[in-house]
């Protein structure tokens, strides 16, 4: 048994800090958001007041948070609250120079860090077959795996420092990509009187396969486990695959990168996300394409 502090208790951090729980370790909860706490004291979570009661005592630090200003916070006093040696784990999904600050702060007072973002959404999460993309050293990575494949199926070293961000912005930038062409060609078909199911059919077994289309696909009825079955309730709100496409776009900026379809893929999702739809399913973008 691990005693692991555990910040961050939203839609992925809750269901993340239950499977810990479920695993047999000793899990104290923070989030500002008291009923995120209750739930997770519900499912045998220690309740904590502050990020520095949370972590005393902590073997392990695991924190879900919304971007990099606030891990960026959350580790200058998780720092200073922690023994020498303590392990941590940042599975938010920021940009790659604050993980690449928060680590070396870590390293400085003699932390072991990685960054570990996730790909999976809240199903994901709640399955524990998440992906996770881990950015650190060989050792910490190391003492990082058997906590990870707790909560992931996928465990990937990424290198150094940063990488498993720089992973993680890369490849939704892919899938947001994706995402808009399997839409427009399904709004396509819809016009030219092609049935949804048939282009399914021929497409998904031909080249225009991809993870988009055959686990995600975008109208109702070709995967019936897609959020276009339950009108684009998210797996993936358009909020977070904006934040994440604006991410990629600022480090594409930063090192120089040529990225013109992430570019257009942003401006979409912003449109998308400003017409009322943040908190719809990044998939649901095909009603705005269709109009």
């Amino acid at each position: 048994m691990t005693k692991i502090a555990f910040l961050g208790l939203g839609n992925m951090g809750g269901p993340m800090a239950r499977n810990l729980i479920k695993a047999g370790h000793q899990v104290t909860g923070y989030d500002p958001v008291p009923a995120a706490i209750e739930t997770a004291a519900k499912a045998g979570a220690r309740k904590a007041g502050s990020i520095a009661e949370a972590v005393s005592g902590a073997e392990a630090v695991v924190t879900m948070l919304p971007a990099g200003a606030q891990v960026r916070e959350a580790y200058a006093a998780i720092v200073a609250a922690t023994p020498k040696g303590t392990l941590l784990i940042d599975s938010s999904t920021i940009d790659v120079a604050s993980a690449r600050a928060v680590e070396k702060l870590a390293a400085d007072k003699g932390h072991d860090m990685v960054d570990a973002p996730v790909s999976g959404g809240v199903g994901g999460a709640e399955a524990a077959t998440l992906t996770f993309m881990v950015g650190g050293s060989a050792r910490a990575f190391e003492r990082a795996k058997p906590l990870l494949e707790k909560m992931g199926k996928t465990i990937v070293h990424a290198g150094a420092p940063g990488n498993g961000q720089a992973a993680k912005i890369c490849n939704n930038m892919i899938l947001g990509v994706a995402m808009i062409g399997t839409c427009e060609a399904f709004a396509l078909a819809e016009k030219l009187g092609l049935p949804a199911q048939t282009l399914f059919d021929i497409s998904s077994k031909s080249s225009g396969q991809s993870w988009s289309m055959t686990s995600y696909c975008p109208v109702p009825g070709p995967v019936p486990t897609s959020p276009a079955n339950r009108d684009y309730k998210p797996g993936f709100t358009a909020a977070m695959m904006l934040k994440d496409l604006k991410l990629a776009q600022e480090a594409a900026q930063a090192a120089g990168a040529a990225t013109p379809l992430g570019a257009s893929a942003a401006q979409l999702y912003g449109l998308f996300c400003n017409a009322g739809q943040a908190g719809a399913d990044f998939s649901g973008i095909i009603r705005m394409l269709r109009s």
